[in-house]
């Protein structure tokens, strides 16, 4: 059966990834990015909307495709993130606040805007790092980063205690390394044994079915740490 899926950060990475894996399935996609990839223009199944998640006037373009296309919203994916590599006492104030715009606030926002659409059975997957996992090994230079990560731990499953009775589940994805550009950005050179399409294989599956099992649930999906 053909569902909704909202998924951020779909430029490049996972995210691409994932748009493609959905719409090849047969499922609706929205895809939410500042940048529209070539790869997902002219796919029937795929829509594509601009939207800068640190901007939440960005998002205003989200409600009107919602209420005069999907109506209702099965699965959210929040993919997008954004990352600075720099030692805390050089990150400035406008770069840090920027990094929890995007992988906290954006994340919020979005929610509110999506909730109301999501009916009884509904899945809200928030993706983040093994560095946002308490008492998980941490680098230096991610201190806005990492810590925007464990924000959204948090949200997630305070919001699963929220709408647990309307019947929402809310889980989370700690991921550890994938060979994506962002990984690049943070190491440099090194490379992840998981590329975005194999990460994306596990991500689209649970999706789906993952709330069957879990809910208010952070589960850490690493084989290797850099």
């Amino acid at each position: 059966m053909s569902k909704n899926i909202i998924i951020t950060g779909t430029s490049r990475g996972i995210g691409l990834e994932l748009a493609l894996q959905f719409a090849a399935e047969g499922h609706k996609v929205l895809a939410l990015s500042r940048k529209i990839p070539q790869a997902l223009l002219g796919n029937e199944n795929i829509t594509c909307l601009s939207v800068d998640l640190a901007d939440e006037k960005s998002l205003e373009t989200v409600l009107p495709f919602i209420e005069s296309n999907f109506k209702t919203v099965d699965v959210l994916i929040h993919n997008a993130g954004a990352l600075v590599l720099k030692p805390f006492g050089e990150i400035t104030a406008a770069e840090f606040e920027y990094i929890y715009k995007v992988n906290v606030f954006g994340v919020a926002a979005l929610n509110r805007l999506v909730l109301p659409y999501m009916p009884t059975g509904s899945h809200v997957v928030t993706i983040s790092s093994m560095g946002g996992v308490q008492g998980t090994m941490k680098f230096a230079g991610l201190s806005a980063y990492s810590s925007s990560k464990g924000a959204v731990i948090t949200l997630s499953e305070l919001l699963a205690e929220e709408y647990k009775e309307k019947g929402i589940a809310f889980n989370v994805l700690a991921l550890g390394a994938v060979n994506t550009e962002m990984l690049q950005e943070a190491f440099p050179g090194y490379e992840a044994p998981l590329s975005p399409k194999q990460m994306a294989d596990y991500i689209f599956d649970f999706a789906l079915t993952g709330n069957k099992y879990f809910n208010s649930k952070v589960l850490q999906v690493s084989s290797t740490t850099p």
